[in-house]
């Protein structure tokens, strides 16, 4: 029979494993990562017509968005980027109004090489900022895959009426809490790095509730390791020390 003790603790254990998930999937799925919010956006017509087939065009780089980011009010996620503006430009709005349009990165993006001048692809390859850039949607995706392995085997372990298995899924929860602190860590110094390449004009910018989201579900995870490897140590050698008394 397993002491309350061990049983309290995988069960908080669990709790902040589940919570952590939902947490992580939510950062990955959503687009607030990064918002930014201009207080004095153009309302020049022809300039946000312009914007928009240049943003959204085949041939849109990362250039071309980012400065529409700063011009603009708009947020960018791991997968998608967002951009509010003025579409007066054409019949069926009213003046004034206001239209947010989404974009996604392809997965060719995702990989697609960054250069030490935004958008020019003869100032050569910027390593620091691709690699960073492939990283930040990469790890979540890595964290998420290693608790639902860690997940799996702790049903394996309840099958098999045996917490000592459990010590694999505080590990496994473990490492998906680097994961997850790697890629926010990646995702803001990929950040500070653009922003230093391309200053932007007089702009508010902060990390949004996606952001969040990530950085409160790294130390959910390790909390969790804690719990599942501690529960699974203890309850061994308390079981250890029982059957060698009993064999005295």
């Amino acid at each position: 029979m397993m002491d309350n003790r061990f049983a309290t603790a995988l069960v908080i254990a669990c709790v902040l494993s589940l919570i952590s998930t939902i947490y992580l999937a939510a950062s990955i799925g959503t687009d607030f990562w990064f918002e930014y919010r201009n207080p004095a956006p153009p309302e020049n017509n022809s300039e946000s017509k312009a914007t928009w087939e240049e943003l959204f065009g085949e041939n849109a780089d990362e250039n071309s968005y980012t400065e529409a980011l700063f011009r603009w009010n708009g947020t960018i996620g791991l997968w998608r980027r967002c951009i509010t503006m003025s579409e007066n430009n054409y019949w069926y709005n009213s003046p004034g109004e206001m239209v947010t349009k989404c974009v996604s990165f392809s997965l060719s993006d995702q990989f697609m090489e960054k250069y030490k001048d935004p958008g020019n692809h003869n100032s050569g390859n910027d390593l620091n900022r691709t690699y960073l850039w492939r990283l930040q949607f990469l790890l979540p995706f890595v964290s998420l895959g290693l608790m639902c392995f860690g997940a799996l085997i702790g049903v394996c372990a309840c099958a098999c009426r045996s917490l000592y298995p459990t010590i694999a899924t505080g590990v496994l929860h473990f490492l998906a809490g680097l994961c997850t602190l790697g890629s926010v860590g990646c995702y803001v110094a990929g950040i500070e790095l653009l922003h230093q390449k391309l200053p932007p004009p007089p702009v508010q910018g902060q990390f949004g509730w996606s952001f969040c989201l990530a950085c409160v579900s790294a130390p959910l995870q390790f909390m969790a390791a804690a719990l599942f490897i501690w529960a699974a140590r203890t309850n061994r050698k308390e079981f250890t020390l029982l059957k060698a008394y009993r064999v005295a």
